[in-house]
């Protein structure tokens, strides 16, 4: 087993892509990246804990690679705003891969640069790699958000959803 932490704006909108890939364990909605133990949803929002959200990934590295879970993370942010997502704004939403080891860090590392230097977006890949630092599980109400209120889920992710569409179809 191997664990993935990745951020990309909300984290509802985080878990349904990498919970439908074959090899993928388990998906948890957390936060990381933080000075504040245990920080609870309320805290995040408010700015002053220095988490964003992010989500946890367990996979079996025999089924799905690193790196696979890597090129699935670009295709559900826009890795040239490193101000939140969509309609999510503010560092608690900020685009970052976290690393476990050298190997993954390597593997964001290449995936970023070939990314950048393919021009598939006219502006400089802004997502930042960072060492993984420890993920506080979110509350119980925001675990598969997207499954126990898909009408919101659905109204909360659309703006991402078109351009994920018009930018990664």
């Amino acid at each position: 087993m191997q664990k993935a932490i990745f951020a990309g704006g909300c984290f509802w909108c985080m878990v349904q892509p990498f919970e439908e890939q074959d090899g993928i364990l388990s998906v948890r909605s957390g936060y990381t990246g933080g000075h504040v133990p245990n920080p609870t949803y309320e805290q995040v929002c408010s700015h002053t804990t220095g988490h964003t959200e992010a989500v946890e990934i367990i996979f079996d590295e025999n089924k799905i690679s690193y790196a696979d879970l890597v090129e699935l993370y670009w295709r559900q942010t826009d890795p040239t705003d490193a101000f939140g997502q969509f309609e999510d704004r503010g560092d608690n939403y900020r685009p970052v891969i976290f690393y476990a080891n050298d190997q993954q860090r390597e593997i964001a590392e290449q995936s970023k640069a070939k990314l950048q230097a393919s021009n598939y977006f006219d502006k400089p890949i802004v997502t930042t790699i960072e060492a993984a630092q420890p993920f506080y599980e979110a509350e119980t109400y925001h675990q598969a958000f997207y499954r126990k209120n898909p009408k919101r889920y659905a109204q909360s992710s659309a703006v991402r959803h078109q351009f994920l569409k018009e930018n990664w179809s």
